[in-house]
């Protein structure tokens, strides 16, 4: 079972890797000019995706100038300088959602991580979604779990992993693109 996930995890870092590269270079553009200016670049990540912020913030290499968007006492301390990045399993998430609007309506520009999902049919069309309201999206390209069950059920759903795999890949390039401006 092992091997059929790591197979199978492999793959999405690799659909990742082939098609969100131009998405990784915008990103790290964009979370750049906080980070060489005077912003801050406040990351909220929402259920799971916490080990995100926790990666960002406290891990052993924590992203330049980061610091948790729920630090903040109310958003309207950010500045025209500060960029967020927004993670969440689906695009669809509620909660990245309305974060992702409070924002907008204050002019902060955002990066955006999830996978990206229609809105349900019981939404109006042209719904807005982390996607949409995003300045930049990296896709997860993670619809359903890994592994297929005997009984037809899948099972391996491992978003904050593939959310991980994501935010070190945007913060080697944001590295790369700091260290050229050196």
């Amino acid at each position: 079972m092992l091997k059929i996930f790591t197979t199978q995890l492999q793959g999405v870092f690799n659909r990742i890797g082939s098609s969100e590269e131009f998405a990784f270079e915008d990103a790290a553009r964009l979370l750049a000019q906080a980070a060489v200016g005077d912003g801050r670049i406040y990351v909220h990540g929402v259920k799971e995706m916490k080990a995100v912020e926790a990666e960002a913030t406290t891990g052993a290499e924590p992203l330049m100038s980061a610091t948790l968007l729920s630090n903040l006492d109310r958003y309207h301390d950010l500045t025209d300088t500060d960029r967020a990045l927004i993670v969440s399993r689906f695009s669809t998430d509620e909660e990245a959602i309305s974060t992702a609007k409070a924002l907008k309506e204050l002019g902060i520009e955002i990066v955006g991580i999830s996978t990206v999902m229609e809105p349900s049919l019981e939404t109006v069309e042209g719904a807005e979604t982390l996607e949409t309201l995003s300045d930049v999206h990296i896709d997860l390209k993670l619809k359903k779990p890994l592994i297929p069950g005997d009984d037809g059920e899948r099972f391996g759903f491992p978003s904050s992993m593939v959310a991980l795999y994501v935010y070190h890949g945007l913060a080697f390039t944001l590295k790369e693109i700091l260290e050229e401006q050196e």
